[in-house]
Protein backbone atom coordinates (compact mmCIF):
# COMPACT_ATOMS: atom_id res chain seq x y z
CA UNK A 1 0.00 0.00 0.00
CA UNK A 2 1.55 3.63 -0.96
CA UNK A 3 1.57 5.71 1.75
CA UNK A 4 -0.36 8.74 1.13
CA UNK A 5 1.36 12.35 -0.97
CA UNK A 6 1.63 14.75 1.70
CA UNK A 7 -0.74 18.00 0.56
CA UNK A 8 2.21 20.71 -0.28
CA UNK A 9 1.82 23.81 1.93
CA UNK A 10 0.14 26.73 0.09
CA UNK A 11 2.71 29.17 -1.33
CA UNK A 12 3.31 32.32 0.97
CA UNK A 13 2.96 35.90 -0.48
CA UNK A 14 5.83 36.95 1.04
CA UNK A 15 8.32 35.46 3.59
CA UNK A 16 7.21 36.06 7.40
CA UNK A 17 9.14 39.06 9.11
CA UNK A 18 10.03 39.68 12.48
CA UNK A 19 9.91 43.01 14.26
CA UNK A 20 12.41 45.57 13.49
CA UNK A 21 12.30 49.11 13.41
CA UNK A 22 10.05 51.35 12.20
CA UNK A 23 9.77 53.57 9.69
CA UNK A 24 11.37 56.58 11.24
CA UNK A 25 9.59 59.17 8.35
CA UNK A 26 6.33 58.74 10.12
CA UNK A 27 7.41 58.58 13.91
CA UNK A 28 9.62 62.03 13.03
CA UNK A 29 6.37 63.46 11.26
CA UNK A 30 4.22 62.10 13.95
CA UNK A 31 6.50 63.43 16.59
CA UNK A 32 7.06 66.82 14.78
CA UNK A 33 3.21 67.43 14.27
CA UNK A 34 1.73 67.03 17.11
CA UNK A 35 4.95 69.45 18.78
CA UNK A 36 3.72 71.58 16.24
CA UNK A 37 0.33 71.38 16.95
CA UNK A 38 0.04 72.06 20.46
CA UNK A 39 2.39 75.25 20.10
CA UNK A 40 -0.41 76.62 17.56
CA UNK A 41 -3.24 75.71 19.80
CA UNK A 42 -1.60 77.38 22.83
CA UNK A 43 -0.56 80.43 20.31
CA UNK A 44 -4.66 80.98 18.80
CA UNK A 45 -6.53 79.82 21.84
CA UNK A 46 -4.82 82.33 24.03
CA UNK A 47 -7.55 85.89 23.22
CA UNK A 48 -10.68 83.39 24.23
CA UNK A 49 -8.99 81.75 27.03
CA UNK A 50 -7.81 84.72 29.05
CA UNK A 51 -11.42 86.11 29.02
CA UNK A 52 -14.53 84.48 30.54
CA UNK A 53 -15.31 82.27 31.39
CA UNK A 54 -11.79 80.59 30.86
CA UNK A 55 -9.46 83.09 32.29
CA UNK A 56 -6.69 81.11 31.82
CA UNK A 57 -4.26 81.36 29.24
CA UNK A 58 -3.57 77.75 29.26
CA UNK A 59 -6.95 76.29 29.56
CA UNK A 60 -7.16 74.84 26.22
CA UNK A 61 -3.95 73.61 25.75
CA UNK A 62 -3.58 72.30 29.08
CA UNK A 63 -6.92 70.41 27.47
CA UNK A 64 -5.53 69.09 24.67
CA UNK A 65 -2.24 68.04 26.20
CA UNK A 66 -4.80 65.57 28.34
CA UNK A 67 -6.36 64.25 25.40
CA UNK A 68 -2.75 63.40 24.00
CA UNK A 69 -1.91 61.84 27.11
CA UNK A 70 -5.09 59.67 26.87
CA UNK A 71 -4.73 59.09 23.01
CA UNK A 72 -0.65 58.20 23.92
CA UNK A 73 -2.22 55.32 25.96
CA UNK A 74 -4.32 53.03 22.82
CA UNK A 75 -1.60 54.49 20.33
CA UNK A 76 0.77 52.29 22.41
CA UNK A 77 -0.57 49.35 22.62
CA UNK A 78 -1.72 49.23 19.51
CA UNK A 79 1.92 49.82 18.35
CA UNK A 80 3.39 47.04 20.14
CA UNK A 81 0.64 44.97 19.23
CA UNK A 82 0.90 42.92 16.06
CA UNK A 83 -1.62 44.36 13.70
CA UNK A 84 -2.61 41.01 12.20
CA UNK A 85 -4.15 39.95 15.58
CA UNK A 86 -5.86 43.09 16.49
CA UNK A 87 -7.28 43.19 12.94
CA UNK A 88 -9.75 40.33 14.27
CA UNK A 89 -11.54 43.09 16.84
CA UNK A 90 -12.37 45.03 13.91
CA UNK A 91 -16.00 43.77 13.71
CA UNK A 92 -16.95 44.09 17.41
CA UNK A 93 -15.48 47.15 17.63
CA UNK A 94 -17.36 48.48 14.53
CA UNK A 95 -20.83 47.25 16.15
CA UNK A 96 -19.95 49.62 19.32
CA UNK A 97 -19.39 52.61 17.32
CA UNK A 98 -22.74 51.98 15.46
CA UNK A 99 -23.79 51.90 18.76
CA UNK A 100 -22.83 55.13 19.74
CA UNK A 101 -23.77 57.03 16.59
CA UNK A 102 -27.38 55.55 17.35
CA UNK A 103 -27.07 57.17 20.76
CA UNK A 104 -25.64 60.51 19.21
CA UNK A 105 -29.10 60.57 17.63
CA UNK A 106 -31.49 59.40 20.23
CA UNK A 107 -29.45 61.61 22.82
CA UNK A 108 -31.89 64.85 24.04
CA UNK A 109 -30.65 68.79 22.65
CA UNK A 110 -27.97 69.18 20.20
CA UNK A 111 -24.79 71.50 19.43
CA UNK A 112 -26.21 74.43 17.00
CA UNK A 113 -28.24 71.88 15.39
CA UNK A 114 -25.80 69.25 15.25
CA UNK A 115 -25.59 65.90 17.13
CA UNK A 116 -21.85 64.58 17.33
CA UNK A 117 -20.65 63.82 20.69
CA UNK A 118 -21.31 61.71 23.83
CA UNK A 119 -21.05 62.80 27.13
CA UNK A 120 -18.82 60.71 29.56
CA UNK A 121 -18.51 61.36 32.84
CA UNK A 122 -18.30 64.99 33.25
CA UNK A 123 -18.72 67.98 31.36
CA UNK A 124 -15.28 68.49 29.90
CA UNK A 125 -14.94 64.52 29.21
CA UNK A 126 -16.88 64.20 25.69
CA UNK A 127 -15.96 61.59 22.51
CA UNK A 128 -17.35 61.99 19.02
CA UNK A 129 -18.43 58.73 17.34
CA UNK A 130 -18.02 59.65 14.05
CA UNK A 131 -14.28 60.20 14.38
CA UNK A 132 -13.93 56.85 16.10
CA UNK A 133 -15.22 55.50 13.28
CA UNK A 134 -12.47 56.22 10.98
CA UNK A 135 -9.57 53.79 12.06
CA UNK A 136 -12.57 51.12 12.98
CA UNK A 137 -13.64 51.10 9.86
CA UNK A 138 -10.88 51.24 7.69
CA UNK A 139 -9.71 47.92 10.33
CA UNK A 140 -12.61 46.29 9.15
CA UNK A 141 -12.79 46.69 5.36
CA UNK A 142 -8.85 45.85 5.03
CA UNK A 143 -9.21 42.35 6.89
CA UNK A 144 -12.68 41.93 5.14
CA UNK A 145 -11.65 42.71 1.92
CA UNK A 146 -7.98 40.93 2.24
CA UNK A 147 -9.67 37.58 2.35
CA UNK A 148 -9.08 35.30 -1.20
CA UNK A 149 -11.88 35.31 -3.70
CA UNK A 150 -12.72 32.53 -6.25
CA UNK A 151 -11.59 32.81 -9.20
CA UNK A 152 -13.83 33.68 -12.25
CA UNK A 153 -13.26 32.22 -15.74
CA UNK A 154 -15.00 34.86 -17.24
CA UNK A 155 -15.45 38.83 -16.73
CA UNK A 156 -19.44 38.22 -16.51
CA UNK A 157 -19.18 35.69 -14.34
CA UNK A 158 -16.73 37.74 -12.28
CA UNK A 159 -18.79 40.78 -12.36
CA UNK A 160 -21.80 38.47 -11.77
CA UNK A 161 -20.72 36.56 -8.91
CA UNK A 162 -17.31 37.85 -7.31
CA UNK A 163 -17.84 42.01 -7.86
CA UNK A 164 -21.91 41.93 -7.61
CA UNK A 165 -21.65 40.07 -4.04
CA UNK A 166 -18.82 41.69 -2.99
CA UNK A 167 -20.49 45.21 -3.82
CA UNK A 168 -23.81 44.43 -2.15
CA UNK A 169 -22.07 43.95 1.24
CA UNK A 170 -19.87 46.80 0.75
CA UNK A 171 -22.79 49.41 -0.13
CA UNK A 172 -24.98 48.00 2.89
CA UNK A 173 -22.25 48.72 5.24
CA UNK A 174 -20.79 51.70 3.79
CA UNK A 175 -24.42 53.11 3.69
CA UNK A 176 -25.57 52.23 7.05
CA UNK A 177 -22.90 54.06 8.37
CA UNK A 178 -22.51 57.07 6.68
CA UNK A 179 -25.88 57.61 6.99
CA UNK A 180 -25.74 57.66 10.64
CA UNK A 181 -22.96 59.89 10.40
CA UNK A 182 -24.83 62.18 7.61
CA UNK A 183 -27.79 62.34 10.15
CA UNK A 184 -25.50 64.50 12.63
CA UNK A 185 -25.35 65.93 10.30
CA UNK A 186 -21.59 65.77 9.27
CA UNK A 187 -20.64 65.71 5.54
CA UNK A 188 -17.05 66.76 6.00
CA UNK A 189 -16.69 63.20 8.19
CA UNK A 190 -19.05 61.33 5.99
CA UNK A 191 -17.01 62.57 2.71
CA UNK A 192 -13.21 61.43 4.24
CA UNK A 193 -15.03 58.15 5.46
CA UNK A 194 -16.42 57.84 1.90
CA UNK A 195 -13.85 58.61 0.30
CA UNK A 196 -11.28 56.44 2.47
CA UNK A 197 -13.67 53.45 1.70
CA UNK A 198 -13.80 53.26 -2.02
CA UNK A 199 -10.30 53.79 -2.22
CA UNK A 200 -9.59 50.47 0.09
CA UNK A 201 -12.51 48.61 -1.62
CA UNK A 202 -10.84 49.60 -5.26
CA UNK A 203 -7.52 48.61 -4.69
CA UNK A 204 -8.77 45.67 -2.98
CA UNK A 205 -9.48 43.77 -6.42
CA UNK A 206 -7.60 44.24 -9.61
CA UNK A 207 -9.45 42.07 -12.67
CA UNK A 208 -11.33 43.99 -15.05
CA UNK A 209 -14.62 43.26 -13.63
CA UNK A 210 -13.77 44.93 -9.94
CA UNK A 211 -12.21 47.67 -12.31
CA UNK A 212 -15.32 48.63 -14.33
CA UNK A 213 -17.87 48.02 -11.35
CA UNK A 214 -15.40 49.90 -9.14
CA UNK A 215 -15.72 52.75 -12.03
CA UNK A 216 -19.80 52.60 -12.01
CA UNK A 217 -19.51 52.94 -8.07
CA UNK A 218 -17.38 56.47 -7.99
CA UNK A 219 -20.11 57.82 -10.24
CA UNK A 220 -22.63 57.19 -7.78
CA UNK A 221 -20.88 58.16 -4.68
CA UNK A 222 -19.60 61.42 -6.70
CA UNK A 223 -23.43 61.89 -7.53
CA UNK A 224 -24.78 61.07 -3.84
CA UNK A 225 -22.13 63.81 -2.26
CA UNK A 226 -23.38 66.33 -5.21
CA UNK A 227 -26.68 65.90 -4.03
CA UNK A 228 -26.17 65.90 -0.18
CA UNK A 229 -24.34 69.43 -0.32
CA UNK A 230 -27.03 70.94 -1.94
CA UNK A 231 -30.46 69.44 -0.51
CA UNK A 232 -29.17 71.16 3.01
CA UNK A 233 -30.28 74.90 2.91
CA UNK A 234 -27.12 75.94 5.35
CA UNK A 235 -24.64 73.61 2.77
CA UNK A 236 -26.19 75.10 -0.30
CA UNK A 237 -25.68 78.75 0.89
CA UNK A 238 -21.97 77.83 1.34
CA UNK A 239 -21.67 76.28 -1.79
CA UNK A 240 -23.41 79.24 -3.58
CA UNK A 241 -20.58 81.71 -1.35
CA UNK A 242 -17.35 79.52 -2.78
CA UNK A 243 -19.14 79.80 -6.37
CA UNK A 244 -19.53 83.52 -5.99
CA UNK A 245 -15.45 84.25 -5.00
CA UNK A 246 -14.23 81.34 -7.76
CA UNK A 247 -16.14 83.16 -10.63
CA UNK A 248 -15.96 86.93 -9.01
CA UNK A 249 -13.41 87.06 -6.56
CA UNK A 250 -15.75 88.80 -3.98
CA UNK A 251 -16.79 86.94 -1.00
CA UNK A 252 -21.11 86.98 -1.24
CA UNK A 253 -22.97 88.46 1.74
CA UNK A 254 -19.47 88.73 3.98
CA UNK A 255 -21.56 89.88 7.01
CA UNK A 256 -23.53 86.42 6.84
CA UNK A 257 -22.97 83.73 5.34
CA UNK A 258 -19.42 84.72 3.80
CA UNK A 259 -17.88 86.16 6.80
CA UNK A 260 -15.79 83.21 7.78
CA UNK A 261 -14.70 83.03 4.58
CA UNK A 262 -13.95 86.69 4.51
CA UNK A 263 -11.92 86.67 7.70
CA UNK A 264 -10.08 83.60 6.80
CA UNK A 265 -9.34 85.64 3.56
CA UNK A 266 -8.04 89.07 5.37
CA UNK A 267 -6.14 87.26 7.70
CA UNK A 268 -4.29 85.08 5.46
CA UNK A 269 -4.17 87.85 2.36
CA UNK A 270 -2.08 90.51 5.58
CA UNK A 271 0.72 87.38 5.39
CA UNK A 272 2.48 88.03 2.54
CA UNK A 273 5.15 85.23 1.89
CA UNK A 274 6.95 85.59 5.40
CA UNK A 275 3.74 86.02 7.83
CA UNK A 276 3.03 88.10 10.73
CA UNK A 277 5.65 86.24 12.80
CA UNK A 278 4.60 84.06 14.93
CA UNK A 279 1.60 85.19 17.85
CA UNK A 280 0.99 88.17 15.53
CA UNK A 281 -2.09 86.84 14.04
CA UNK A 282 -5.45 89.82 14.35
CA UNK A 283 -8.16 86.61 13.21
CA UNK A 284 -7.57 84.71 16.65
CA UNK A 285 -9.13 87.83 18.35
CA UNK A 286 -12.48 86.60 17.95
CA UNK A 287 -12.57 87.65 14.17
CA UNK A 288 -13.12 84.11 13.18
CA UNK A 289 -16.36 83.01 14.83
CA UNK A 290 -16.82 80.67 18.12
CA UNK A 291 -13.58 78.67 18.63
CA UNK A 292 -12.25 77.85 14.99
CA UNK A 293 -9.14 80.33 15.21
CA UNK A 294 -7.96 76.85 16.88
CA UNK A 295 -10.36 73.76 15.86
CA UNK A 296 -11.40 74.25 12.35
CA UNK A 297 -9.59 77.07 10.82
CA UNK A 298 -6.02 76.59 12.81
CA UNK A 299 -4.42 76.76 9.19
CA UNK A 300 -5.79 80.12 8.53
CA UNK A 301 -3.98 81.66 11.53
CA UNK A 302 -0.72 79.20 10.58
CA UNK A 303 -1.03 81.02 7.17
CA UNK A 304 -1.06 84.70 8.80
CA UNK A 305 1.33 84.06 10.94
CA UNK A 306 3.89 82.12 8.87
CA UNK A 307 2.97 82.58 5.89
CA UNK A 308 2.81 81.31 2.38
CA UNK A 309 6.51 79.66 3.51
CA UNK A 310 4.94 78.16 6.35
CA UNK A 311 1.94 77.01 4.41
CA UNK A 312 4.28 75.36 1.56
CA UNK A 313 6.43 73.72 4.29
CA UNK A 314 3.15 72.05 5.97
CA UNK A 315 2.00 70.75 2.75
CA UNK A 316 4.90 69.12 1.69
CA UNK A 317 5.31 67.39 5.16
CA UNK A 318 2.12 65.83 4.28
CA UNK A 319 3.00 64.72 1.18
CA UNK A 320 6.05 62.67 2.59
CA UNK A 321 4.09 61.46 4.99
CA UNK A 322 1.62 60.38 1.76
CA UNK A 323 5.25 58.66 0.65
CA UNK A 324 5.88 57.09 3.77
CA UNK A 325 2.35 55.50 4.41
CA UNK A 326 2.58 53.99 0.20
CA UNK A 327 5.97 52.68 0.59
CA UNK A 328 4.75 50.73 3.91
CA UNK A 329 1.74 49.57 2.15
CA UNK A 330 4.08 48.39 -0.44
CA UNK A 331 6.34 46.19 1.87
CA UNK A 332 3.69 45.01 3.86
CA UNK A 333 3.95 41.49 4.78
CA UNK A 334 0.34 40.83 3.48
CA UNK A 335 -2.64 42.07 1.98
CA UNK A 336 -4.07 43.19 5.26
CA UNK A 337 -1.26 44.99 6.20
CA UNK A 338 -1.38 46.63 2.22
CA UNK A 339 -5.06 47.63 2.50
CA UNK A 340 -4.82 48.90 5.82
CA UNK A 341 -1.63 50.78 5.55
CA UNK A 342 -3.31 52.47 2.42
CA UNK A 343 -6.07 53.39 4.18
CA UNK A 344 -5.05 54.88 7.05
CA UNK A 345 -2.67 56.67 4.88
CA UNK A 346 -5.27 57.99 2.27
CA UNK A 347 -8.32 58.86 5.64
CA UNK A 348 -5.04 61.14 6.99
CA UNK A 349 -3.79 62.86 3.97
CA UNK A 350 -7.19 63.65 2.68
CA UNK A 351 -8.52 65.04 5.73
CA UNK A 352 -5.57 67.14 5.82
CA UNK A 353 -5.60 68.22 2.35
CA UNK A 354 -9.55 69.46 2.31
CA UNK A 355 -8.70 71.42 5.89
CA UNK A 356 -5.74 73.30 3.76
CA UNK A 357 -7.93 73.58 0.75
CA UNK A 358 -11.24 74.60 2.58
CA UNK A 359 -9.03 77.40 4.38
CA UNK A 360 -7.62 79.08 1.22
CA UNK A 361 -10.79 79.15 -0.38
CA UNK A 362 -9.97 76.14 -2.98
CA UNK A 363 -13.42 74.12 -1.60
CA UNK A 364 -16.34 75.13 0.40
CA UNK A 365 -16.22 75.53 3.97
CA UNK A 366 -16.42 72.39 5.55
CA UNK A 367 -15.97 71.15 9.74
CA UNK A 368 -12.76 68.90 8.75
CA UNK A 369 -9.96 69.00 11.53
CA UNK A 370 -6.46 68.94 10.11
CA UNK A 371 -5.14 65.62 12.34
CA UNK A 372 -2.52 66.42 14.92
CA UNK A 373 -2.78 70.08 14.63
CA UNK A 374 -6.60 70.76 15.10
CA UNK A 375 -7.64 71.31 18.71
CA UNK A 376 -10.18 68.29 20.33
CA UNK A 377 -9.74 65.55 21.98
CA UNK A 378 -11.79 62.60 19.50
CA UNK A 379 -9.16 63.66 16.48
CA UNK A 380 -6.44 63.94 18.46
CA UNK A 381 -6.57 60.40 19.86
CA UNK A 382 -7.84 58.90 15.93
CA UNK A 383 -4.93 60.56 14.15
CA UNK A 384 -2.55 59.01 16.66
CA UNK A 385 -3.91 55.99 16.79
CA UNK A 386 -3.97 56.17 12.92
CA UNK A 387 -0.44 56.85 13.25
CA UNK A 388 0.36 54.09 15.82
CA UNK A 389 -1.25 51.13 12.91
CA UNK A 390 0.68 52.61 10.18
CA UNK A 391 4.04 52.40 12.70
CA UNK A 392 2.96 49.44 13.35
CA UNK A 393 2.98 47.36 9.79
CA UNK A 394 6.47 48.80 9.13
CA UNK A 395 7.50 46.75 12.14
CA UNK A 396 6.71 43.68 10.04
CA UNK A 397 7.32 45.24 6.25
CA UNK A 398 9.73 42.75 4.05
CA UNK A 399 11.64 42.87 0.72
CA UNK A 400 9.91 41.95 -1.87
CA UNK A 401 12.04 39.45 -3.98
CA UNK A 402 11.55 39.22 -7.77
CA UNK A 403 9.53 35.82 -7.73
CA UNK A 404 6.57 37.17 -4.66
CA UNK A 405 3.61 36.54 -5.52
CA UNK A 406 2.04 39.82 -5.14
Amino acid sequence: MKPMARKKPKKRLIEASKPHAPNMTILAFTIAMVTFGAIMIFDSSIYIANNPPFNDQFHFLRLHLIWLLIGVIPASLIYFWDYRKFVKLAFPALIVVIVMLVAVLLQPGDANGSKRWLQIGFEQLVVQPAELLKPVFILFLAGWLAKERKQYKSFNEAFRYGFGQKLIGFAVLLGTVLALVLLEPDLGTTMIICATAFIIFYVSGTDSAHIVGSGIVSGVLVLLAAAAAVLAPYRLERVKTYFHLLLTGEVKDSSDTGYQVMQILIGIGSAGFWGKGFGQSRQRFAYLVENTAFTDSIFAVILEELGMLGGILLILSWILFLAAGFKIAEAAPDRTGKLLAIGITVWLTLQALLNMAANVGLIPLTGIPLPFVTYGGSGTIVALIGSAILLNISRFTVEKKSNAII
